[in-house]
């Protein structure tokens, strides 16, 4: 069944990205019929991270400077360590994922990606998962963290690591379907 048939879904990441939480959710956001672009600060091609090691280089659909929150439905955000710290230092990523946020737009994040959602000031109130060691930084950023494979929290879809992404992109593609999340 094509669930997103008609949804337009950006994935922001940059190189370091922890190449399975990019290539798993990404297979499973084409399988229910999503139109996926692939968004990053750079042109050109980003190189995964796989594991313990530098994996493959996948290419960029969009670079970041001229991409549109409002062309989107929904937000996909890979972790793995690099990734998302070097996209919480960009300010034109922290308002890419902002915009979702505020506009009530749903937003996937797996394992280290919360950091991103930190920067964007939007977390107060909000329930969610993500890697163990993040724990702190989001409940300093007033989220309510919890230990569980995911977390839904009005459009927000979270998960903890790629253990968990079989319910992660189940819960992903049910929450991008329903759209916006006021």
């Amino acid at each position: 069944m094509q669930k997103l048939r008609d949804k337009k879904v950006a994935i922001l990441l940059t190189h370091g990205f922890e190449e399975i939480e990019f290539t798993e959710p990404k297979r499973a956001l084409e399988e229910a019929g999503a139109t996926v672009s692939v968004i990053a600060p750079e042109g050109g091609k980003v190189k995964a991270w796989a594991k313990t090691n530098w994996g493959t280089e996948y290419d960029v659909t969009l670079s970041l400077d001229r991409a549109k929150s409002g062309d989107f439905d929904a937000l996909m955000l890979p972790g793995g360590v690099m990734n998302p710290d070097k996209l919480r230092l960009n300010a034109l990523a922290v308002q890419f994922a902002r915009d979702f946020m505020e506009k009530g737009k749903p937003i996937a994040a797996i394992c280290h990606a919360p950091q991103l959602l930190i920067e964007t000031g939007t977390l107060k109130g909000r329930k969610l998962t993500s890697y163990p060691s993040l724990k702190t930084d989001l409940s300093n950023a007033g989220a309510n963290w919890v230990d569980q494979a995911v977390v839904i929290d009005r459009g927000l879809v979270t998960s903890r690591n790629p253990g968990d992404l079989e319910v992660f992109n189940k819960s992903m593609i049910d929450e991008f379907s329903e759209g916006v999340h006021p």
